[in-house]
């Protein structure tokens, strides 16, 4: 059932207009929170729950909307929408419309923790060096292949989200201190040093192929010197996958992760690596780990008397 106009008005717009406006979430996530919200107001109005407004709603109708959410969503969907509509409870809450958030102690399902996917050191030199070999055979212009070795350079060298990099302009560049000012969820800014290779590869790129490189020019750009989509950025990456022969499920985010793997197995303090990354909680940081384990049993085999 299409949200009725008259719910929008005056439920759904002025909390996302919140999100939006006050709380500086991205569109990707105020998209995700209308959606969560029309699934569940489409839920409650198949079972007749609808007419009674939200302010009757209880606890247990919120545990039948998981339980048969259950059948219908990824348990990481299911997380996200319930996560999205308390917030919804929470903000008519704080301006004495609602009295109860239903969703309050409503169990979810557990979530699996799968550890994050990363390429090795080894993996990232051959994906780093696929843009040249192409130019070195003549399948490849010269533009191409300097943009797209930029491009890989600062997903791996500066750990940027794919977005954050799409969004990147020449005024964001500290050249003294070959660092990026960057733009990050929830609008937040934090400044990433991105590498003596990267910074290279970007000036080189800068003074050969681009033809506007004022404060607001984008760096990543096509042929006709637009911005790169994300789309685009996400398919580079994929080709030079197939190039290397490297596994096809890696993306963009998952060279994020080979960025923080290879600065904590290197020594990296984990708490640097979270500011590096822009992660609002420790706990974030912490799923990058699991692959120091090895390198410290083999540090603590080396130097303990005991070992």
């Amino acid at each position: 059932m299409p949200l009725p106009p008259a719910i929008a008005a005056e439920w759904l717009q002025p909390f996302l207009d919140f999100l939006a406006k006050e709380r500086r979430y991205s569109d990707y996530t105020v998209r995700n929170y209308r959606q969560a919200f029309e699934d569940f107001y489409a839920w409650l109005h198949s079972g007749g729950r609808a007419a009674g407004g939200f302010a009757v709603l209880t606890a247990r109708d919120m545990r039948d909307f998981v339980v048969e959410g259950q059948r219908r969503f990824e348990r990481r969907t299911l997380h996200n929408h319930v996560s999205g509509l308390r917030s919804f409870f929470r903000y008519w809450m704080q301006r004495g419309k609602l009295t109860r958030n239903p969703f309050t102690g409503v169990p979810l399902p557990k979530l699996n923790k799968p550890l994050p996917k990363f390429l090795t050191e080894t993996q990232m030199t051959l994906l780093l060096g696929g843009p040249f070999r192409l130019l070195q055979n003549e399948t490849q212009d010269a533009f191409t292949a300097w943009r797209d070795r930029l491009v890989l350079e600062l997903l791996y060298g500066g750990g940027l989200r794919v977005s954050e990099l799409a969004g990147l302009n020449y005024g964001a560049i500290d050249y003294a201190n070959g660092s990026a000012r960057v733009l990050g969820k929830g609008k937040k800014e934090r400044i990433c040093p991105l590498g003596a290779v990267a910074m290279a590869v970007l000036k080189k790129f800068r003074d050969d192929h681009a033809k506007h490189t004022d404060p607001t020019s984008p760096i990543v750009i096509t042929v006709r010197q637009a911005r790169l989509p994300v789309r685009a950025i996400q398919l580079l990456v994929k080709k030079y996958l197939a190039l290397a022969d490297l596994p096809m499920d890696i993306t963009p985010h998952k060279l994020r992760h080979s960025y923080a793997t290879h600065l904590l197995n290197s020594g990296a303090d984990l708490r640097a690596v979270q500011e590096l990354l822009g992660h609002a909680s420790l706990t974030s940081t912490q799923i990058y780990t699991h692959t120091s384990v090895a390198r410290l049993k083999e540090i603590h085999a080396k130097a303990h008397p005991r070992a």
